[in-house]
């Protein structure tokens, strides 16, 4: 088992995070960026290999983020980790409150809610925090970051928004009912789904809500933007298509639509320029042509699906299963091109930089997948 330490001065910290930085690479956003597309140009390792695991035996439903080659995560017992780019623990950030909140890291701090109702600032450099906001219900989804502004959602049915540099409550914007994905940002506009069944789009900049829109079932994630398209995902597992524009949300169509024996369809959809795939109710990875919104192909995954997100690298797709599984497929054809078994759950979404493959598991172990060096 690797040594766990304790960063106890902001100079060691500093060390830490220096060195790992010369190796490079950042995932600082759940999904990449705020606009939770899903897609990514970071390109997946051509024969992926476990290089190293890092075991922290503490529970976790978060997403790994990635800062300057220090992979950074929550956990249950109220612990912000990070682990080098060796799989050495490199830093430990005691809350006390539990996180099911992914992160979101910007100019060397890090921002995650926690399920008390927090949203916390923490500086990396100094390991201390820089500021705390209390709403009034659990934070489970990652916060994003629209002009200054962080813009987050809560269990208390409100979207908040914070000046970033200080914590101070800037607006808050009302749902019918809990809010439990994170908010998606398209220019100065945010939009964010909850409990109540109803997209919502607010313009951040003045704190006007725009526009809203009634879906078939309630939303347990976040919309996925690329250019002015959204694609959202309701708990039954219709597929929905938006055109965005300053004054409201188009429907345009729904993509696909669920039977009634589907299962529950909780992760979000994957948009690339062509392409916009994701997990049905029923198990299947669904990929639609976006122009024609045919079906392309579908592919049964194995065990239960979950709550993780797929993730389109290029030209490929990375998927994570609450079974376990981790699978690529080739994003044309539809061929699986690799797979590997955790023996884990998998709740969190992957994180992708330099060709390495960052997956964190429900029980709190981080695998590293990468090209095996000679």
């Amino acid at each position: 088992m690797r040594n766990i330490f304790y960063i106890i001065s902001a100079a060691f910290l500093f060390s830490c995070t220096e060195k790992s930085s010369t190796e490079g690479g950042s995932w600082r956003h759940f999904r990449a960026d705020a606009s939770m597309s899903g897609y990514t140009e970071n390109a997946l390792p051509e024969n992926p290999q476990l290089l190293w695991s890092y075991k922290s035996y503490t529970r976790t439903v978060a997403s790994p983020v990635v800062d300057s080659g220090v992979v950074f995560w929550g956990d249950k017992k109220g612990n912000v980790r990070g682990v080098n780019a060796a799989g050495d623990s490199c830093f430990i950030y005691r809350y006390g409150a539990a996180m099911d909140s992914n992160p979101l890291i910007e100019n060397g701090v890090i921002y995650t809610g926690r399920n008390d109702g927090k949203m916390c600032a923490l500086s990396i450099e100094k390991c201390d925090t820089l500021w705390t906001f209390a709403s009034g219900g659990q934070i489970s989804g990652a916060p994003s970051l629209i002009n200054g502004k962080l813009v987050f959602g809560s269990y208390d049915n409100f979207v908040y928004s914070v000046e970033s540099a200080s914590g101070m409550g800037l607006a808050q914007f009302e749902s019918g009912y809990y809010i439990n994905g994170s908010v998606a940002c398209w220019k100065n506009f945010a939009l964010y789904g909850g409990c109540d069944a109803w997209l919502r789009m607010v313009d951040i900049d003045s704190n006007i809500a725009v526009d809203s829109a009634e879906l078939k079932a309630y939303i347990p994630a976040s919309a996925a933007i690329r250019g002015s398209t959204a694609y959202v995902c309701d708990y039954s597992g219709n597929l929905y298509e938006f055109s965005l524009s300053e004054s409201k949300m188009l429907l345009e169509k729904i993509i696909h639509e669920a039977a009634e024996d589907d299962g529950q369809a909780t992760a979000m959809p994957a948009v690339s320029d062509k392409m916009v795939c994701y997990i049905s109710g029923d198990g299947y990875l669904r990929t639609f042509n976006r122009a024609s919104g045919k079906e392309v192909w579908s592919a049964l995954l194995v065990g239960a699906t979950g709550e993780s997100s797929p993730l389109i690298c290029r030209n490929k797709i990375i998927v994570c299963s609450k079974s376990g599984q981790i699978s690529i497929f080739d994003l044309a054809t539809g061929k699986q091109t690799w797979q590997y078994d955790t023996g884990e759950q998998i709740v969190g979404s992957p994180a992708v930089v330099n060709e390495k493959i960052f997956v964190l598991t429900a029980k709190g172990t981080l695998l590293c997948f990468g090209n095996q060096l000679n």
